[in-house]
Protein backbone atom coordinates (compact mmCIF):
# COMPACT_ATOMS: atom_id res chain seq x y z
CA UNK A 1 0.00 0.00 0.00
CA UNK A 2 2.71 2.41 0.85
CA UNK A 3 4.70 1.07 -2.19
CA UNK A 4 1.57 2.51 -4.47
CA UNK A 5 1.77 5.87 -2.69
CA UNK A 6 4.89 6.26 -3.71
CA UNK A 7 4.21 5.77 -7.00
CA UNK A 8 1.28 8.08 -7.30
CA UNK A 9 2.94 10.66 -5.53
CA UNK A 10 5.99 10.57 -8.22
CA UNK A 11 3.71 10.34 -10.85
CA UNK A 12 2.19 13.09 -9.82
CA UNK A 13 4.98 15.12 -9.10
CA UNK A 14 6.46 14.69 -12.66
CA UNK A 15 3.61 16.43 -14.16
CA UNK A 16 3.57 19.08 -12.12
CA UNK A 17 7.46 19.45 -12.87
CA UNK A 18 6.36 18.94 -16.59
CA UNK A 19 4.05 21.84 -16.16
CA UNK A 20 6.01 24.06 -15.00
CA UNK A 21 9.20 23.16 -17.77
CA UNK A 22 6.44 23.90 -20.33
CA UNK A 23 5.69 27.37 -18.89
CA UNK A 24 9.61 28.68 -18.35
CA UNK A 25 10.04 27.67 -22.33
CA UNK A 26 6.88 29.49 -23.04
CA UNK A 27 8.40 32.28 -21.11
CA UNK A 28 11.57 32.44 -22.86
CA UNK A 29 10.64 31.69 -26.31
CA UNK A 30 12.05 34.46 -28.72
CA UNK A 31 8.47 36.26 -29.77
CA UNK A 32 7.42 35.52 -33.02
CA UNK A 33 7.43 37.27 -36.38
CA UNK A 34 4.02 39.70 -36.24
CA UNK A 35 0.57 37.48 -37.00
CA UNK A 36 -1.51 40.15 -38.76
CA UNK A 37 -0.69 42.81 -41.42
CA UNK A 38 -3.10 44.97 -38.68
CA UNK A 39 -0.04 45.98 -37.12
CA UNK A 40 1.32 48.02 -40.25
CA UNK A 41 -0.69 51.06 -39.93
CA UNK A 42 1.23 53.94 -41.19
CA UNK A 43 3.72 54.05 -43.77
CA UNK A 44 6.20 55.71 -40.99
CA UNK A 45 7.02 51.98 -39.25
CA UNK A 46 8.40 51.01 -42.94
CA UNK A 47 10.97 54.11 -42.54
CA UNK A 48 13.68 52.55 -39.82
CA UNK A 49 14.61 49.67 -41.93
CA UNK A 50 13.57 50.90 -45.68
CA UNK A 51 14.94 54.35 -45.63
CA UNK A 52 15.96 54.95 -49.26
CA UNK A 53 12.68 53.82 -49.93
CA UNK A 54 10.52 55.86 -47.84
CA UNK A 55 12.87 58.88 -48.98
CA UNK A 56 12.05 58.45 -52.61
CA UNK A 57 8.14 57.36 -51.78
CA UNK A 58 7.63 60.51 -49.45
CA UNK A 59 7.98 62.66 -52.86
CA UNK A 60 6.26 61.07 -55.12
CA UNK A 61 2.92 61.80 -56.44
CA UNK A 62 1.94 58.18 -55.01
CA UNK A 63 2.93 59.95 -51.58
CA UNK A 64 0.98 63.14 -52.70
CA UNK A 65 -2.45 61.48 -54.25
CA UNK A 66 -4.36 62.85 -51.31
CA UNK A 67 -2.69 66.27 -51.03
CA UNK A 68 -1.90 67.17 -54.96
CA UNK A 69 -4.52 70.47 -55.13
CA UNK A 70 -5.02 69.25 -58.87
CA UNK A 71 -6.28 66.36 -57.93
CA UNK A 72 -8.59 68.36 -55.09
CA UNK A 73 -9.68 70.86 -57.60
CA UNK A 74 -10.57 67.93 -60.02
CA UNK A 75 -12.40 65.68 -58.06
CA UNK A 76 -13.98 68.60 -56.61
CA UNK A 77 -12.38 68.06 -52.94
CA UNK A 78 -12.92 64.07 -53.62
CA UNK A 79 -16.43 64.94 -53.11
CA UNK A 80 -16.58 62.92 -56.41
CA UNK A 81 -16.18 59.89 -54.27
CA UNK A 82 -14.74 57.69 -57.27
CA UNK A 83 -11.45 59.40 -57.08
CA UNK A 84 -10.68 58.17 -53.25
CA UNK A 85 -10.51 54.62 -54.52
CA UNK A 86 -7.49 55.38 -56.12
CA UNK A 87 -6.65 58.12 -54.40
CA UNK A 88 -6.51 56.81 -51.05
CA UNK A 89 -6.71 52.78 -51.55
CA UNK A 90 -6.96 50.19 -49.74
CA UNK A 91 -4.21 46.99 -50.57
CA UNK A 92 -4.29 46.01 -53.69
CA UNK A 93 -3.67 42.29 -53.02
CA UNK A 94 -6.92 42.60 -50.79
CA UNK A 95 -8.91 43.37 -53.68
CA UNK A 96 -6.80 41.15 -56.12
CA UNK A 97 -4.67 41.65 -59.29
CA UNK A 98 -6.19 43.69 -62.00
CA UNK A 99 -8.98 44.20 -59.62
CA UNK A 100 -10.35 48.16 -58.96
CA UNK A 101 -9.00 48.76 -55.52
CA UNK A 102 -11.33 49.70 -52.33
CA UNK A 103 -10.98 53.19 -50.87
CA UNK A 104 -9.99 53.41 -46.96
CA UNK A 105 -10.46 55.86 -44.80
CA UNK A 106 -7.85 56.09 -42.51
CA UNK A 107 -4.96 58.00 -43.00
CA UNK A 108 -5.87 58.48 -46.42
CA UNK A 109 -3.22 61.61 -46.05
CA UNK A 110 -0.64 59.10 -46.72
CA UNK A 111 -2.22 58.79 -50.27
CA UNK A 112 -1.00 55.57 -51.91
CA UNK A 113 1.05 54.34 -49.39
CA UNK A 114 3.52 51.38 -48.74
CA UNK A 115 0.65 49.56 -47.02
CA UNK A 116 -1.16 49.95 -50.01
CA UNK A 117 1.11 48.29 -52.68
CA UNK A 118 2.57 45.98 -50.34
CA UNK A 119 0.53 44.30 -47.68
CA UNK A 120 -1.18 40.90 -47.99
CA UNK A 121 -4.64 39.85 -46.49
CA UNK A 122 -4.79 37.62 -43.47
CA UNK A 123 -3.96 34.14 -44.03
CA UNK A 124 -2.34 34.49 -47.56
CA UNK A 125 -1.10 31.44 -48.86
CA UNK A 126 2.66 32.25 -48.55
CA UNK A 127 2.36 32.72 -44.69
CA UNK A 128 3.85 36.56 -45.40
CA UNK A 129 2.43 39.81 -44.45
CA UNK A 130 4.43 41.90 -47.25
CA UNK A 131 4.87 41.30 -50.55
CA UNK A 132 8.74 42.39 -51.68
CA UNK A 133 11.50 41.21 -54.23
CA UNK A 134 12.81 38.33 -52.04
CA UNK A 135 11.82 36.18 -48.85
CA UNK A 136 13.29 36.85 -45.31
CA UNK A 137 10.95 35.19 -42.85
CA UNK A 138 13.02 36.30 -40.00
CA UNK A 139 12.22 40.25 -40.91
CA UNK A 140 9.61 42.48 -39.08
CA UNK A 141 7.50 42.71 -42.12
CA UNK A 142 8.13 38.64 -43.08
CA UNK A 143 8.03 39.40 -46.99
CA UNK A 144 7.62 37.02 -49.48
CA UNK A 145 8.92 37.25 -53.12
CA UNK A 146 5.66 37.43 -55.08
CA UNK A 147 6.10 38.14 -59.19
CA UNK A 148 2.28 39.63 -59.09
CA UNK A 149 4.11 42.80 -57.40
CA UNK A 150 6.17 44.20 -60.77
CA UNK A 151 3.42 42.63 -62.65
CA UNK A 152 1.56 45.61 -65.13
CA UNK A 153 -1.52 44.11 -63.85
CA UNK A 154 -0.76 44.80 -60.22
CA UNK A 155 -0.85 48.74 -61.22
CA UNK A 156 -4.15 47.80 -63.39
CA UNK A 157 -6.46 47.99 -60.20
CA UNK A 158 -5.98 52.60 -60.19
CA UNK A 159 -3.88 52.91 -63.67
CA UNK A 160 -6.11 50.65 -65.76
CA UNK A 161 -9.34 53.40 -64.94
CA UNK A 162 -8.46 55.41 -68.33
CA UNK A 163 -7.23 51.48 -70.22
CA UNK A 164 -3.57 52.69 -69.69
CA UNK A 165 -3.13 48.81 -69.63
CA UNK A 166 -4.98 47.81 -72.24
CA UNK A 167 -3.05 50.30 -74.50
CA UNK A 168 0.09 48.69 -72.99
CA UNK A 169 -1.13 45.21 -74.29
CA UNK A 170 -1.53 46.42 -77.96
CA UNK A 171 2.42 47.38 -77.56
CA UNK A 172 5.97 45.82 -78.75
CA UNK A 173 6.89 46.49 -75.03
CA UNK A 174 4.20 44.06 -74.14
CA UNK A 175 5.23 40.91 -76.35
CA UNK A 176 9.28 41.75 -75.07
CA UNK A 177 8.60 41.78 -71.37
CA UNK A 178 8.97 44.90 -70.99
CA UNK A 179 6.39 46.37 -68.34
CA UNK A 180 5.27 49.55 -66.00
CA UNK A 181 8.70 49.14 -63.50
CA UNK A 182 10.96 49.10 -66.22
CA UNK A 183 10.60 52.95 -67.14
CA UNK A 184 8.39 53.75 -63.84
CA UNK A 185 10.43 52.10 -61.22
CA UNK A 186 13.98 52.01 -62.87
CA UNK A 187 16.44 49.40 -61.08
CA UNK A 188 18.97 51.50 -59.25
CA UNK A 189 21.59 49.10 -60.58
CA UNK A 190 22.54 47.17 -63.64
CA UNK A 191 20.81 43.74 -62.68
CA UNK A 192 18.06 45.57 -59.83
CA UNK A 193 20.24 44.25 -56.80
CA UNK A 194 20.12 47.68 -55.24
CA UNK A 195 16.48 47.58 -55.87
CA UNK A 196 14.02 49.49 -57.97
CA UNK A 197 13.30 53.92 -57.15
CA UNK A 198 10.10 54.50 -55.71
CA UNK A 199 10.10 58.01 -56.72
CA UNK A 200 7.52 56.49 -59.40
CA UNK A 201 8.79 58.57 -62.13
CA UNK A 202 5.35 59.33 -64.36
CA UNK A 203 3.16 62.22 -66.30
CA UNK A 204 4.31 64.81 -63.49
CA UNK A 205 8.15 64.35 -64.64
CA UNK A 206 9.32 66.65 -68.03
CA UNK A 207 11.85 65.02 -68.38
CA UNK A 208 10.03 61.10 -68.85
CA UNK A 209 7.53 63.06 -71.14
CA UNK A 210 10.74 64.27 -73.13
CA UNK A 211 11.51 60.83 -74.14
CA UNK A 212 8.15 59.95 -74.55
CA UNK A 213 7.69 61.84 -78.14
CA UNK A 214 9.56 63.35 -80.87
CA UNK A 215 8.79 66.36 -82.88
CA UNK A 216 10.11 66.80 -86.34
CA UNK A 217 8.76 68.35 -89.15
CA UNK A 218 9.64 69.22 -93.16
CA UNK A 219 8.23 71.29 -96.30
CA UNK A 220 5.45 69.36 -98.48
CA UNK A 221 4.99 71.88 -101.70
CA UNK A 222 3.11 74.78 -100.12
CA UNK A 223 2.75 74.10 -96.91
CA UNK A 224 4.46 72.35 -93.92
CA UNK A 225 4.37 68.82 -92.25
CA UNK A 226 4.59 68.57 -88.90
CA UNK A 227 4.95 64.75 -87.05
CA UNK A 228 4.91 63.84 -83.42
CA UNK A 229 5.34 60.14 -82.79
CA UNK A 230 5.66 58.43 -79.65
CA UNK A 231 9.08 56.55 -79.52
CA UNK A 232 8.76 56.02 -75.77
CA UNK A 233 5.84 55.95 -74.12
CA UNK A 234 4.71 51.66 -73.17
CA UNK A 235 1.17 53.41 -73.74
CA UNK A 236 -0.51 56.43 -75.53
CA UNK A 237 0.58 59.44 -75.07
CA UNK A 238 -0.61 61.54 -72.56
CA UNK A 239 -2.31 58.70 -71.06
CA UNK A 240 -4.48 58.11 -67.70
CA UNK A 241 -5.42 61.18 -66.34
CA UNK A 242 -7.85 62.67 -68.75
CA UNK A 243 -7.19 65.93 -67.57
CA UNK A 244 -3.56 65.58 -69.08
CA UNK A 245 -3.25 67.30 -72.81
CA UNK A 246 -0.31 67.70 -75.19
CA UNK A 247 -0.38 70.41 -77.51
CA UNK A 248 1.20 71.82 -80.86
CA UNK A 249 1.55 75.51 -81.53
CA UNK A 250 3.09 77.24 -84.47
CA UNK A 251 3.78 80.55 -85.12
CA UNK A 252 6.48 82.70 -87.95
CA UNK A 253 9.90 82.17 -86.92
CA UNK A 254 11.40 85.36 -85.12
CA UNK A 255 7.43 86.63 -84.55
CA UNK A 256 6.51 87.83 -81.18
CA UNK A 257 2.75 87.12 -82.13
CA UNK A 258 0.63 84.35 -79.77
CA UNK A 259 0.94 81.31 -80.56
CA UNK A 260 -1.52 79.07 -83.41
CA UNK A 261 -3.09 75.73 -81.93
CA UNK A 262 -2.69 73.27 -84.61
CA UNK A 263 -3.87 70.15 -82.52
CA UNK A 264 -4.45 68.27 -79.50
CA UNK A 265 -3.42 65.09 -77.70
CA UNK A 266 -6.26 64.31 -74.95
CA UNK A 267 -8.89 62.08 -73.70
CA UNK A 268 -11.64 63.40 -73.06
CA UNK A 269 -14.02 63.29 -69.63
CA UNK A 270 -17.38 61.01 -70.67
CA UNK A 271 -19.38 64.39 -70.50
CA UNK A 272 -17.51 65.93 -73.11
CA UNK A 273 -19.62 64.19 -75.42
CA UNK A 274 -18.73 66.74 -78.52
CA UNK A 275 -14.87 66.01 -77.90
CA UNK A 276 -13.13 63.17 -79.92
CA UNK A 277 -10.32 60.97 -78.32
CA UNK A 278 -6.97 61.94 -79.52
CA UNK A 279 -4.38 60.31 -77.87
CA UNK A 280 -0.99 58.99 -79.76
CA UNK A 281 -1.22 55.64 -79.63
CA UNK A 282 2.84 53.60 -78.78
CA UNK A 283 5.01 53.35 -82.38
CA UNK A 284 2.20 55.68 -83.93
CA UNK A 285 2.86 58.66 -86.30
CA UNK A 286 0.58 62.11 -85.80
CA UNK A 287 1.15 64.02 -89.01
CA UNK A 288 -0.56 67.31 -89.28
CA UNK A 289 -0.37 70.19 -91.98
CA UNK A 290 0.00 73.76 -91.02
CA UNK A 291 -0.52 75.94 -94.10
CA UNK A 292 1.86 78.79 -93.65
CA UNK A 293 4.82 79.94 -96.36
CA UNK A 294 7.30 81.22 -94.62
CA UNK A 295 10.18 80.25 -92.00
CA UNK A 296 7.75 78.77 -88.66
CA UNK A 297 8.99 77.66 -85.36
CA UNK A 298 7.10 74.38 -83.55
CA UNK A 299 6.34 73.72 -80.33
CA UNK A 300 5.30 70.54 -78.47
CA UNK A 301 3.58 71.74 -74.86
CA UNK A 302 2.53 69.68 -72.09
CA UNK A 303 -0.06 70.48 -69.20
CA UNK A 304 -1.23 68.20 -66.65
CA UNK A 305 -4.60 70.56 -66.39
CA UNK A 306 -7.22 69.88 -69.14
CA UNK A 307 -7.96 73.68 -69.90
CA UNK A 308 -6.57 77.56 -70.99
CA UNK A 309 -7.71 80.45 -69.03
CA UNK A 310 -8.87 81.51 -72.06
CA UNK A 311 -9.51 78.88 -74.33
CA UNK A 312 -9.42 81.17 -77.55
CA UNK A 313 -5.68 82.45 -77.05
CA UNK A 314 -4.09 79.55 -74.72
CA UNK A 315 -0.98 81.33 -73.73
CA UNK A 316 1.25 77.65 -73.74
CA UNK A 317 4.20 79.43 -72.30
CA UNK A 318 2.17 80.92 -69.00
CA UNK A 319 0.46 77.81 -68.42
CA UNK A 320 1.83 75.03 -69.79
CA UNK A 321 5.25 73.08 -70.07
CA UNK A 322 7.19 72.86 -73.01
CA UNK A 323 8.17 69.47 -74.60
CA UNK A 324 10.27 70.02 -77.81
CA UNK A 325 10.50 72.66 -79.73
CA UNK A 326 11.97 72.92 -83.98
CA UNK A 327 12.55 75.29 -86.55
CA UNK A 328 11.55 74.85 -89.99
CA UNK A 329 13.03 76.98 -92.63
CA UNK A 330 12.31 76.70 -96.53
Amino acid sequence: MTSTSNIVRMVLGLAVLATGVIALVAVLRPTSAPASTSVFTSSEQCKECHAQIYAEWSVSWHAQAWSDPEARALSNDFQNTDCIDCHASRPVFETGIGQRVLPRSARRGEGIDCIACHALPDGHVSGGLMAGTRDVPDAACRPVALRDLGAPAFCGGCHDQHKTVEQWKATEYATRGVGCVECHMPARGKDATKGHDHTMHGGHDIELVKRAVELRGKRDGDHWVVEVENVGAGHHFPTDERSRAADVFWRPLGASTPWYHAYRFRSPYRHEVDLQDTLLPAHATKSITIDAEGAIEVALYYKTKPYYTDPSHPDPEREATLVHRIELKP
